[in-house]
C-alpha cells in the first residue's frame, strides 16, 4: 500500500511541476502573425513606389511647370515626418493610420482613374495605383481584426470637378507627388513596426 501511496503522490507531483512549466513558460504572441502581414504590406508598398511618375508620365522638367501651383486636392492625407512621432509608434495605432491613408488615397487615385477614361487619356497607371492601394488597405484591415482592433470607417472624400485635360494633368501630379510621400512613409512606418513587433529580417 505503502508503495502504490508513493507512486500516486510522485506522479501528482510530476503533474503539478508539468502544469506549472506550462503556466510559466512564453507563449507565442500575435506578434509573430503579424510579421508576415509586415512582409506583405512592405511588398505591396515597394509595388506601389513605382507607380506616382506614371500618373502623369512627365519628365522632371516638365514636372517643374506645377511648382508654385495650388494645390486643390485638400482631401488628401498628410503625413507626419517628425522624429516624435517616429519615436511614439504603437502597433495598432499606427496600422489603424495606415488604413486610413491607403483607403483615402485608393479613392482618390479611383477618382482620377474615371477623370482620365472621360478624357480619353491612359487610365492604366491610375488603375495598377488603386489595386496595390486596395491590397494593402486588405491586409491593414486582416491585421488589426487579427488584433481585435476597431477597423476605422474612411468617410468619401469631397473631389473638385475635373472640367478640363489640363485640370487632369494637374491632379495627376499633385496625387502623385502626394502618392509617393505616402509611400516613403508607409515603408519607414512599417520598418520601426517590424522591430517594435521582434519580426526577423527574411
Amino acid at each position: 500500500m505503502k508503495l502504490i501511496h508513493d507512486s500516486t503522490s510522485c506522479l501528482l507531483h510530476l503533474l503539478l511541476l508539468a502544469e506549472l512549466f506550462v503556466h510559466s513558460s512564453s507563449r507565442p504572441t500575435h506578434s509573430f502573425p503579424l510579421c508576415g502581414m509586415f512582409r506583405s504590406m512592405i511588398h505591396q508598398v515597394d509595388k506601389l513606389t513605382s507607380l506616382p511618375k506614371k500618373l502623369h508620365d512627365l519628365t522632371d522638367d516638365n514636372d517643374d511647370v506645377f511648382e508654385g501651383v495650388e494645390n486643390r486636392l485638400d482631401s488628401l492625407p498628410k503625413m507626419q515626418h517628425t522624429a516624435a512621432h517616429f519615436n511614439s509608434l504603437k502597433v495598432n495605432e499606427s496600422l489603424s493610420q495606415l488604413f486610413e491613408f491607403s483607403q483615402s488615397f485608393r479613392l482618390h487615385v479611383e477618382w482620377l482613374k474615371t477623370a482620365k477614361e472621360n478624357f480619353s487619356l491612359s487610365s492604366q497607371s491610375a488603375e495598377d495605383a488603386s489595386s496595390h492601394l486596395l491590397q494593402l488597405s486588405n491586409l491593414v484591415n486582416a491585421s488589426l481584426s487579427q488584433m481585435e482592433e476597431k477597423v476605422p470607417q474612411s468617410p468619401s472624400p469631397s473631389l473638385p470637378v475635373a472640367s478640363t485635360a489640363f485640370d487632369v494633368l494637374q491632379f495627376s501630379v499633385e496625387i502623385s507627388k502626394r502618392l509617393q510621400v505616402f509611400c516613403d512613409w508607409s515603408k519607414r512606418i512599417l520598418l520601426l513596426l517590424q522591430r517594435l513587433s521582434h519580426c526577423h529580417k527574411h
